[in-house]
Parts: structure tokens; sequence; C-alpha cells
């Protein structure tokens, strides 16, 4: 069934971030082109039939039917820039001082170079003003423990314990479970070195991760390895009328310190013990206000496919904390430097086949991420996606593809480097090809995208 108000949520998140993302982008490239005196004759969100808009002097801000990108169009744009309509590109007369091509070349590179790090710059405002004003601070752990290991999986067959510090995982020392996690995915169906820490005892292990599944999100616990990520019991948020957890007599607000003696802090490994153990009963060790009960018998019982004991568990505890400005400016800058080097390990590791292209998200992947996002109560994940979105577009737009603005510069600098213009006719074909590719690989990502969605993977969303 569709959830109307998610898909209505996923939507409008979805074209305001998107929005915001493009109307940079190419106001970077509107305000240089400006400056070097270069006449924009169009300044568009979307593409397509144009909606409505106004002009004002020499250009037309307009509002397309397509919200999926925008463009600027300069009088003699080249070929490479003039996005709207492939190929109907028309030389501006040779002594218009307004023209694109009339400027020297490392003007026009720098117009090139406008719009990407107008998204750099987009990305570090966003998380200056997170870091400086908002900040939230949650209890989550700053290690790689391990808190439960499944009897039988890849992570048990490696050697993994209950309390297992991961001190290396690949290439990175000392990480946290959030670090753990994203190298993890960049190394599906590989075996990856891991050091751990064992009651002061070091020990050398090796994960095997699982290959990846056609329309499913790889997660590490798929390799039976489960890490703290937060430092308390779990707390109760609400108990399930008539469930198991409510026949034991457990109340809204109760803290589940163990699971017949073994200390979980959330409810995934909690619920793959469950799952071990195919209905038996257990004992719960309950924390209520403040006191230690007597343990709680609960039986669990099958709910949607799967042992439970019908409970939700409560939001972890945050609270705001605004860095001053030189801290949040440090964080701000180190959030940029590592996504961004993320994105062109990313980008190097599909380039050389060791991780498939089909983790590429596309504006399908884009919304589901915006709607989830926006639904909920923390706000690092709102501007968290935003800045990392910025920089995904920043860096693309750098690749020295045709169409893209990295494109043009390299054509830019090969001309510069044979001090002649290369030929009109030959830009042509080199973008019509280059449009063709770059609409097959749209293509593809959509698809990609569209096989992820919950009703295509048989998955409980």
């Amino acid at each position: 069934m569709i959830d109307f108000h998610h898909l209505l949520v996923t939507v409008v998140a979805f074209i305001v971030l998107i929005g915001l993302m493009v109307i940079v982008h190419e106001f970077g490239h509107f305000a240089v082109a400006k400056l070097c005196k270069v006449r924009v004759e169009a300044f568009s969100f979307g593409f397509g039939p144009r909606l409505f808009g106004y002009k004002y002097g020499d250009t037309d801000y307009k509002v397309c039917l397509l919200p999926l990108g925008g463009f600027v169009k300069m009088t003699g744009e080249a070929p490479e820039q003039n996005l709207e309509a492939p190929g109907t590109h028309t030389e501006a007369p040779t002594d218009d001082p307004g023209a694109f091509t009339a400027h020297p070349r490392w003007q026009r590179m720098l117009i090139g170079l406008a719009g990407p790090v107008a998204n750099f710059l987009l990305a570090f405002a966003l998380m200056l003003f997170y870091f400086s004003w908002i900040n939230e601070v949650h209890d989550d752990v700053k290690t790689a423990t391990v808190e439960w290991v499944v009897p039988g999986s890849a992570a048990a067959q490696a050697g993994f314990q209950v309390g297992d510090a991961i001190r290396r995982f690949e290439t990175v020392e000392n990480p946290d479970w959030s670090l753990v996690e994203t190298r993890a995915v960049l190394n599906l169906n590989q075996s990856v070195p891991v050091t751990v820490d064992r009651g002061g005892k070091t020990l050398q292990l090796s994960l095997h991760l699982p290959a990846e599944v056609k329309g499913q999100e790889f997660k590490l616990d798929k390799t039976g390895l489960m890490l703290q990520y937060l430092p308390g019991p779990i707390v109760v948020e609400e108990v399930t009328g008539n469930s198991p957890a409510a026949q034991a007599g457990l109340r809204d607000g109760d803290a589940i310190a163990a699971v017949d003696g073994h200390v979980f802090h959330t409810v995934i490994p909690m619920q793959s013990y469950l799952q071990d153990g195919k209905g038996k009963p257990v004992a719960l060790t309950v924390i209520r206000n403040g006191a230690t009960l007597a343990p709680l018998v609960a039986h669990p019982a099958m709910i949607d496919s799967a042992w439970r004991l019908g409970i939700l568990e409560a939001d972890p505890p945050g609270h705001p904390q605004p860095l001053p400005l030189p801290a949040a400016a440090a964080k701000a800058r180190q959030f940029c430097a590592d996504n961004s080097f993320l994105i062109l390990e990313v980008l190097q590791r599909i380039f050389t086949r060791k991780v498939s292209a089909s983790q590429l998200a596309g504006p399908v992947g884009i919304a589901r991420m915006a709607g989830q996002a926006a639904e909920m109560k923390s706000w690092s994940p709102k501007f968290g996606l935003a800045a990392e979105i910025s920089l995904n577009l920043g860096i693309l737009n750098l690749l020295p593809f045709p169409i893209l603005d990295g494109g043009m510069i390299f054509l830019l600098l090969i001309e510069g480097a044979i001090r002649r213009d290369i030929d009109t006719n030959v830009k042509e074909r080199i973008y019509q090809a280059a449009f063709v590719v770059l609409v097959a690989l749209f293509a593809f990502i959509i698809f990609n995208d569209v096989t992820k969605l919950p009703m295509f993977t048989h998955l409980k969303p």
C-alpha cells in the first residue's frame, strides 16, 4: 500500500534539495560569466518547455518543465555547454564582445570552474551553519566494538567474538563504527584484514564481505558482525498491547540492560539473538526508575515473520551543542575533505571494477534519501545529506568528460597546448556522442534506483 504522506514528503524534499543544488551550481557559472562580461541569455531551473519566468536585461530567468537540472545559456557558447539542445550550436559573430567564445580561454575556464566551486562552497557553508548553530551531540560511542556475532555467520567463521575492539579495518587505523560500515561497502565480495584487541591481546582476522545483491542495500550485519552504537541499555519507548513484552510486565520507559545475561545496547542485535533462540523464553534484566528489577521472563512471538518481544525502541538521547566559529569551521572543512576523498575513492573503485556502478544513486535514490532525512527528527541527516550531494555534484562535474564542466575545461587546456581552437564540427561530434553515453548512463542509474525500491526487493521497508 502506498504511503501518500511519505510520498509527498519525498517529492517535496527532493525538489527543494535538487533545486538548491542546481541554482547554486548555475549561479556560480552565471556570476563569473557576468564578471567576465559574457552575455547570459538564459538562467534556467529545469529543462524542456518554459513554464514561467521573467526577463531582466539580456537574461531570461525561467523555470522549465523537467526539474532535474538546469543550465546557463551564454551567447556564442561552445557546443559542450549547449545542453538545452545538443548539436544545435551556431557561432556568434566573431566581433561580438559579449560572446562566450570571444573571451580568453582562462576566463572561459574560470566560468566552467565556478559551478563546481559554488557547490563546494555551499557544502562548507551548510556544515559551518550546522556546527556553529546546531551541532546535535548524541550519546553514541566513538569506537568499533563487537556487540554480537551471529552464530554460524561469516563473522563467526572469521573468529570474531563479543567484546572485540576493532583497531584496524582494511587500511583504517582505530575506526569508529560508522567508518567500519563505510569501508565495508567499498570492499564487497572481498576479504578484508581486521585487527582486533581481545582482552589486551592483538589478533589478526580476515572478514569476507558478501557480494552485492541486486536491489538490496548492504548492511554490515549481513556478515553476522554487529557493532555497538550506543553506550546505554535499550530504552523502551512503547510496549505493544498484549505483546510478549507486555505479558512479561515490561512498561513504557523501562530499560533492558541484558537478555539472558547478554548485554545489548540496541534492538537489532537483540532481535538476532531472539531469532537464534527460535522462540525459547528469555530472561530480561530490566531497569525501572533507576532500580534493577528481578528478571522478567518473556516468551517471544512470531510477529512479521520474525521472533519479537513487541517493543518500540526510543531514539538515542541528544542535545544541541553549538561550537565556536573557528571550531565549527575546522569541523566543516574536515567534513568536506573526508567526504570528497570518499567520493573520489568510490569513483576510482568503480572505474577499476572493484565496486559495482550500481552503488551510484540517481534521482530516485536521492529522492528516497531526501524523504528519509526530512522525516527524521534530527537536523544532522538533513544538513549532512545536502552537503554530501553538493560535494558529489561539484566533483562529478569536474570529471574530464564531454558535456560536464570538466570536459569543457579539458578541451580548453588542449586548445591552449596546441595554440589553436579545435574545429567546431569535431567538437559537435564529440559532444553528440558524449550526450548519448550520458543519457544511457542516466537510464542505467534510474533503472538501478527503481530496482532498489521495496516493492521490487520484496523486503519490508
